[in-house]
């Protein structure tokens, strides 16, 4: 197959990530990239020969019309770039996570790339990774009996930003599930800003899957992880056992009636970066014309997770979903923990009772 010619829009971390892929690839051809600084177009141009850099997507997608397009740019402009992408030649677009603002605009960007008819990757990392992919396989063949709850820790991170990819595994490993209701709390005294959202300094959020299975993510600036490694922890627990890991470790602890002292683990990975794989899983999709949607579609699942966890903070309410039902609470001034006012602590009382 002859190599596809590739540009990024978005030289920041998740361009960076695209641009390393498919500047290893032997099945693509980068040549071009954009993004508004001229400092980081100087810097792609020594890092990556040849290539030709743009200011803007539109100079880019003028004099470099691609087959393949990677969207890495700030999430409220995908929508609008993965549009013009669209317009051209293409034969396969890669959209970073998350998708867009809302689920609103992540399920448009979805519908108008179907509409086109060709294949999308959402680089979720943990989906192509070995040590979260035999996590799973254990988990869904019953390995820790059957899965009740996932608690994750996510200590200097927030929803949004580490959230959603951490939610996505939720949601896979748990058998990509319907959500029924998502509660969050969310502290924000440090007007804490990361990739362009204001998110908060820490926060708490319980998910309720329709399987049954209950998510627990725990964020923030300060917080102190209880895992075994200290830092970003998942542990899964089931009927017959756990599983605990570290986010982008390469290994797992699994205590289970076939490894009843506990035993840590680490598959055999593989050289090719995790953007890499995304991207080249692209090609069979793109030789065959069989599209395999389901990556970004739990991709937009998690992204309505993260927006009804958003959501349930700001109003103070438990969030049902889908969200396109939710009817937010009318304002009141009820507030629990408060003592009732005498009157009617008094109506409240069994008949006979007295001071």
């Amino acid at each position: 197959m002859k190599p596809l010619t590739a540009c990024v829009i978005g030289g920041g971390a998740g361009g960076r990530l695209s641009l390393d892929a498919l500047a290893r690839s032997p099945f693509f051809r980068l040549v071009g990239a954009a993004d508004l600084r001229a400092d980081a177009r100087a810097e792609l141009e020594c890092r990556y020969p040849g290539i030709r850099t743009f200011a803007t997507h539109h100079e880019l997608f003028a004099a470099c019309p691609s087959e393949v397009v990677c969207v890495s740019t700030w999430a409220p402009s995908h929508a609008t770039i993965t549009t013009d992408a669209l317009a051209l030649p293409l034969k396969a677009i890669l959209v970073e996570k998350p998708l867009g603002e809302d689920a609103v605009a992540g399920r448009g960007i979805i519908e108008r790339v179907r509409a086109r008819g060709i294949p999308l990757a959402v680089p979720h990392g943990l989906m192509v990774k070995r040590c979260p992919l035999e996590v799973i396989a254990r988990v869904r063949e019953g390995d820790i009996g059957e899965l009740r709850l996932v608690e994750i820790q996510s200590p200097r991170w927030d929803i949004m930003s580490a959230g959603i990819h951490w939610l996505h595994f939720l949601l896979n490993v748990a058998g990509n599930p319907a959500a029924e209701s998502v509660l969050c709390a969310c502290d924000h005294s440090t007007r804490t800003q990361r990739d362009g959202f204001q998110v908060e300094t820490a926060s708490i959020t319980q998910i309720d899957l329709a399987n049954g299975v209950r998510g627990i993510l725990i964020t923030g600036d300060h917080l102190r992880s209880n895992g075994e490694r200290g830092d970003t922890t998942f542990r899964l627990v089931g009927t017959r056992g756990q599983i605990e890991f570290w986010g982008w470790a390469g290994d797992y602890r699994i205590i289970a009636p076939a490894h009843s002292g506990g035993a840590v683990l680490t598959p055999v990975e593989e050289e090719r970066t995790l953007h890499q794989r995304h991207l080249e899983a692209l090609l069979p999709q793109v030789e065959s014309g069989i599209h395999d949607y389901s990556l970004a579609t739990s991709s937009l699942a998690a992204l309505e997770l993260v927006e009804a966890a958003y959501l349930s903070a700001r109003l103070r309410c438990q969030v049902r979903l889908p969200l396109a039902n939710f009817i937010a609470p009318e304002e009141h001034a009820w507030d629990p923990g408060r003592p009732l006012p005498a009157p009617a602590v008094a109506a409240t009382l069994p008949a006979g009772c007295g001071t």
